[in-house]
């Protein structure tokens, strides 16, 4: 008689325990909180909107902060000197950045491949930029600067449209 005691209340034990776990398991998952729809974004502008005014005047402003000047008076070595300069050339490489993000967004993608590729390439280009810009390192944004020519001139030899 012992042993079947004994059986029923660990059977009974393991019962109470399991609905113990249960309960626990449900309270839990109703505090968590309902998962957010993301927002849906909807593009306006147009691939030449984003090149004509986010990445030629951000490219620009790459190309023309670090480089060698010679003129009458002689050589001169342009590069940012200031914290604001060098925050500026790194505004401007985050643009990049981005505007790569914004031309694969929606119907932009001229195709899936290349186009995507490209973009990525874009955004790399950037990044190293930027990067050379938090290390204020003027050599590191003349070959991230190759490195951005390289990517816009790829894409233009494919994509561009008169």
């Amino acid at each position: 008689m012992r042993l079947i005691h004994w059986l029923y209340i660990i059977s009974a034990a393991l019962f109470i325990g399991g609905i113990a776990f249960i309960i626990a398991g449900a309270r839990t998952a109703q505090a968590a909180a309902p998962a957010e729809a993301p927002p849906v974004i909807t593009p306006v502008a147009s691939v030449k909107q984003i090149m004509d005014g986010i990445v030629a005047p951000a490219a620009t402003a790459v190309f023309d902060s670090v480089g060698t000047i010679v003129d009458a008076t002689g050589i001169h070595e342009k590069q940012p000197s200031t914290d604001a300069e060098w925050a500026a050339v790194g505004a401007s490489a985050a643009a990049l950045v981005e505007s790569a993000n914004l031309l694969v967004v929606g119907d932009r993608a001229i195709d899936r491949q290349d186009w995507v590729t490209m973009s990525k390439a874009l955004a790399d280009s950037g990044m190293l930029v930027l990067k050379a810009t938090q290390a204020k390192d003027p050599m590191g944004i003349l070959e991230a600067g190759e490195t951005l020519n390289a990517s816009c001139d790829s894409c233009h030899q494919r994509y561009q449209r008169e």
